[in-house]
């Protein structure tokens, strides 16, 4: 995996600056500075309650800024509006652990309720893209089926096909291989690298030390209210639940 950006193309997507991350009046993470920049894959490890999911949360606008700066696909988040964070959101793909498609339309109608959300108005090019986009991710089942007829490997793909959709400045993946075994969790990472290796920038928190190890990118670890960038590729297993 080439996880080098080149100088003339080093542009940044996410940028923290100085964050003071609080909840419920709890400090979470301190001082947080912390920058992806476009092509990059990044993980994003650390033990459970380190506040991975937090910032992950952080970079969607689900929950506030409210010490530093911070800027995510052009929206400053200590500014940002309520009714500007859908907008934010249609600059990323989201992959959650437990997929989040809808149980009660088929695969078709769960990403093509996407585009049509995002203002696409054309059937064809619905048709055309949702297809497109399964392909992309190797999905070849009936797009008749439901979400409760898929393995979970499936449904993991179908989820990484809609957070791909409207071609996002960032794939953000939050433990997206938490509920897999580990033969399909492998497959999902080649799927994540062929991405990138498209021009995909990931962010992935994860607690899969095998994982990091094959697929080396940059990585970030959470312990301590404090987030650095693990600067060896000796990562120690006690980083890891």
């Amino acid at each position: 995996m080439n996880n080098q950006v080149s100088p003339e193309s080093k542009q940044s997507i996410v940028k923290f600056v100085n964050c003071q991350i609080n909840i419920d009046n709890n400090q979470v993470i301190n001082n947080l500075n912390f920058e992806i920049y476009r092509g990059e894959f990044v993980f994003l490890i650390g033990q459970t309650g380190s506040g991975k999911s937090t910032l992950m949360k952080l970079i969607y606008g689900d929950l506030p800024i409210k010490k530093g700066n911070a800027e995510v696909a052009g929206f400053d988040l200590k500014k940002i509006k309520t009714k500007d964070i859908p907008k934010l959101r249609r600059k990323l793909g989201i992959v959650f652990q437990d997929f989040k498609l809808l149980n009660d339309r088929n695969i078709f109608e769960n990403l093509a309720f996407v585009l049509r959300a995002t203002g696409w108005k054309s059937k064809k090019k619905i048709k055309h893209r949702v297809f497109q986009t399964l392909k992309l991710v190797n999905v070849d089942v009936d797009t008749k089926k439901y979400p409760i007829e898929l393995s979970g490997g499936e449904q993991q793909r179908i989820a990484i096909a809609r957070a791909i959709l409207n071609s996002p400045q960032i794939i953000i993946a939050d433990e997206p291989t938490g509920n897999l075994d580990p033969t399909t969790s492998l497959e999902l990472m080649r799927l994540f690298e062929k991405l990138h290796q498209n021009g995909m920038t990931i962010l992935m928190s994860t607690h899969n030390y095998s994982m990091v190890y094959k697929f080396p990118g940059k990585i970030y670890r959470l312990e301590n209210k404090t987030l650095e960038e693990v600067v060896t590729r000796r990562i120690q297993k006690k980083s890891f639940d």
